[in-house]
Order: structure tokens, then sequence, then C-alpha cells
């Protein structure tokens, strides 16, 4: 029989990671956990006024900013060329979006969790954010790029 101190921590099966970027350095400045029951469209990292570049797996859904979802055919209703045009704008800058995780899985080796409740998982994914973050700072370092954008600011 189960102890009743205990029974707030629930074992899940599926849990999803939800990440937002800065742009100009592909930091991570926010980070969401969530069990795999919640719909992707449910969770809105934005801030109010903020651009927000989104796959079609989100189409028809609210933001708190400016919405450019990718456009979606529905049936008897096929995209146009400018859709398909701007599909393929926000694919490329979407793309640079899945390095967090590559790095995290490759180099982190924290792809699976063997953490059961979703705030050991937070507490796991904030850290792998927290060194993704370094890691990015020390990539960028390695490029030069941090030393350029320091001289053009003085």
């Amino acid at each position: 029989m189960p102890c009743s101190s205990f029974s707030f921590l629930t074992w899940i099966q599926g849990i999803f990671t939800f990440t937002a970027l800065r742009v100009h350095y592909r930091r991570i400045r926010a980070l969401e956990v969530t069990t795999a029951s919640t719909h992707d469209s449910q969770i809105d990292l934005s801030n109010e006024g903020e651009v927000i570049y989104r796959d079609r797996g989100y189409f028809g859904t609210k933001t708190k900013g400016f919405n450019t979802t990718m456009q979606r055919g529905v049936r008897g209703h096929p995209i146009g060329i400018r859709d398909v045009l701007k599909n393929a704008r926000i694919s490329r800058i979407l793309s640079p979006g899945e390095r967090p995780y590559a790095v995290i899985k490759n180099v982190f080796h924290s792809a699976h969790t063997r953490v059961t409740t979703v705030l050991r998982v937070h507490t796991k994914m904030l850290f792998s954010a927290f060194c993704f973050n370094r890691f990015q700072l020390a990539t960028l370092k390695k490029q030069g790029v941090l030393e350029r954008t320091l001289s053009t600011k003085n």
C-alpha cells in the first residue's frame, strides 16, 4: 500500500520539453516541461509583441506575439505559391532551433531520462539548458563571433 506522504508524485510515461531560443545567439531563453498528453499548441513561450515562427502543427492557434505560422493545406484548398515560399523561409529560420535538442542528445547524452516526475524532469532539463547555453557561448567564442560583437560596441 503506497504511503500517503508520497501521493503527490505521479509517474508519467511520456514527457515533452519545449524551448524558446534567442534569435541572435541561439541560446535557450525559456523552458517548459509537460506531460505527453498536453498538445504542443497549448504551450506558448512567446512574449508580447515578439515575432513567433512555428511549423504547421500550430496552425490556427493564438499566440501572445505576432503569428508567422507555416500555412497548411486542407482538403480541397491547397496552398498557393506564396504560401509555399513563405513556408520555405520559415523552415530556414526554424532549422537552427533543432540544434539544442541535438546537442542535449549527442553531446550531453541526456535525451532519455530515467526520472519519473515532471518536476524532476524539469530540473534535469533546466540544467541541460544551462549547459547548452554555456556550450553555445563557448562555440561562439571559438568562432570569434563574440569578440567581433564586443569590439563593435566599444
